[in-house]
């Protein structure tokens, strides 16, 4: 990465570091008084595939004194069974929070299986409990990568209400969550997506152009307006001479020349993420906490 470059990064590291501190912090509080957050990561069938998330999670998890337990499943389970050890850990104290990792075998749904973590325990922000509360400007468990992405445009100087927004990339779990996010904001948003006519000509006229949609550089340097914000969540592995490597949905190196400010590919919205998703760990501990002492008291009245 050239110098020159270096001044318009916005630096997923650095703020995910920011928001684990501020989750230590509230881990050791929950801790002393006897609700210490506990998230499960569910994997079903072959892992190697998401061996590296789930180790990135463990790794954050530990770091912010947030226990992590694994509990892996046959590639055979059926949903019956998948879904009845899913309720079990809704019905679990102890359990504060799941993580479903993807991809899940194809005879299971993904929704379905999203469906039966109760609304209180998703700390993915993936059920449509929660989903469905951006509408109404409750991000307490939003989507964790939507709510990263908007964290680090709101890391820059500008003003979000009456902003210029494209939104490349539909998918129920990042694009529109961004874009209903970002409307609560004031922000003017566009989504658009693989039927979209002309897209460079909306990507042009954009403040900011957030980009989701796993092609590695669908959006170059001449799509973007001098100065735009460019979040790109993209994440693609791509072959070149010196071998693998990562890159996102944006050409970074051409995007960087126009840009005000762009997020690296790895080193952007993926610390974030994960950050995000410790963050809401602790939301769910203080949420459940709250509704068992609710319960406790209803009952001490009662009684």
């Amino acid at each position: 990465m050239s110098d020159q470059h270096k001044h318009k990064l916005l630096d997923g590291r650095s703020l995910a570091r920011s928001i684990l501190a501020n989750v230590a912090s509230e881990v050791d509080t929950l801790t002393s008084i006897g609700w210490a957050p506990r998230l499960v990561s569910v994997t079903i069938g072959e892992t190697q595939a998401v061996d590296v998330y789930v180790r990135n999670q463990r790794r954050r998890a530990v770091g912010a004194g947030i226990a992590f337990e694994e509990r892996n499943f046959p590639d055979g389970v059926t949903r019956t069974e998948i879904v009845a050890a899913l309720h079990a850990m809704n019905a679990d104290p102890r359990v504060t929070g799941v993580i479903i990792q993807r991809p899940v075998p194809v005879h299971l749904s993904i929704r379905d299986l999203q469906m039966a973590i109760h609304p209180l325990k998703d700390v993915e922000g993936m059920h449509p409990a929660s989903i469905g509360n951006i509408v109404y400007n409750d991000l307490d468990l939003a989507p964790c990568t939507a709510l990263a992405s908007v964290e680090l445009l709101k890391g820059t100087p500008l003003t979000l209400a009456g902003l210029e927004v494209v939104v490349i990339g539909h998918s129920e779990i990042v694009g529109k969550p961004i874009a209903f996010m970002l409307m609560a904001e004031g922000a003017t948003v566009t989504v658009c997506h693989h039927l979209t006519r002309n897209l460079a000509a909306h990507s042009r006229s954009a403040d900011a152009v957030f980009v989701a949609v796993g092609k590695a550089g669908l959006v170059t340097g001449d799509m973007i307006k001098p100065g735009a914000v460019v979040i790109d969540i993209g994440i693609n592995q791509v072959e070149t001479p010196e071998g693998a490597r990562v890159v996102g949905d944006a050409h970074f190196e051409s995007c960087a020349e126009t840009a005000g400010w762009i997020t690296p590919v790895p080193g952007g919205v993926g610390p974030v993420t994960v950050a995000i998703l410790m963050r809401n760990a602790v939301i769910a501990a203080k949420r459940q906490k709250a509704h068992y002492d609710a319960a406790f008291s209803a009952e001490t009245t009662a009684a």
